[in-house]
C-alpha cells in the first residue's frame, strides 16, 4: 500500500477545503463591504450578521489549516504501531491515522481518514498487528500495519 500516494490525496482535499473557505471568506467580504444603505438599523444588523458570518466561516478554515500542518508532519514511511501516518487495518475496515476528512477511495479500497484525537484511534494507539482494543464495546482484532 502506498502510504505517499494516500497521503498526497488527503492534503489535495485540505487544500480544496482551504481554498473553498478562503473564497467563502473572500466573497462575504465583499458582499459586507456592498451592504451600504441608508437603512440605519437594519443596516447595521445585516452588517453584524455578516460579520458573525465571517467569524465562523474563519474558525471553520482555522480547522482545516490545524488539519493542513498535522499532515505537513506525517512521516509516509512504513509503521510498526498504531501512530500518526500509519495505515490500519481492523477485522472492521482501513484507518489511515491523520486528519479527519472522511472516507476516500484508493486502489478501489474504502480508507476512512481519521485524527489521532478521534477515539477510535485514541483506542487504538501505540498497539501493534495481532493485538486487540475494544471501543463502544466492540473488540476489533488490529490485522496489518503499514
Amino acid at each position: 500500500m502506498n502510504k505517499q500516494d494516500i497521503l498526497n490525496i488527503v492534503t489535495i482535499k485540505i487544500r480544496d477545503k482551504i481554498q473553498y473557505f478562503e473564497n467563502l471568506i473572500a466573497g462575504t467580504r465583499a458582499s459586507n463591504n456592498d451592504t451600504k444603505s441608508s437603512m440605519g438599523d437594519k443596516y447595521e444588523t445585516g452588517r453584524e450578521m455578516l460579520q458573525q458570518e465571517i467569524n465562523n466561516l474563519q474558525r471553520q478554515l482555522n480547522e482545516v489549516l490545524s488539519q493542513y500542518a498535522v499532515l505537513q508532519k506525517i512521516n509516509a514511511g512504513p509503521a510498526e504501531k498504531v501512530q500518526n501516518g500509519a495505515i490500519v487495518k481492523t477485522n472492521k475496515g482501513l484507518f489511515y491515522v491523520s486528519a479527519s476528512m472522511g472516507e476516500i477511495m484508493f486502489e478501489n479500497q474504502k480508507i476512512m481518514t481519521v485524527s489521532a484525537e478521534s477515539p477510535l484511534i485514541k483506542a487504538m494507539f501505540g498497539k501493534k498487528m495481532g493485538e486487540t482494543f475494544t471501543i463502544n464495546n466492540m473488540t476489533q482484532n488490529i490485522e496489518n500495519i503499514w
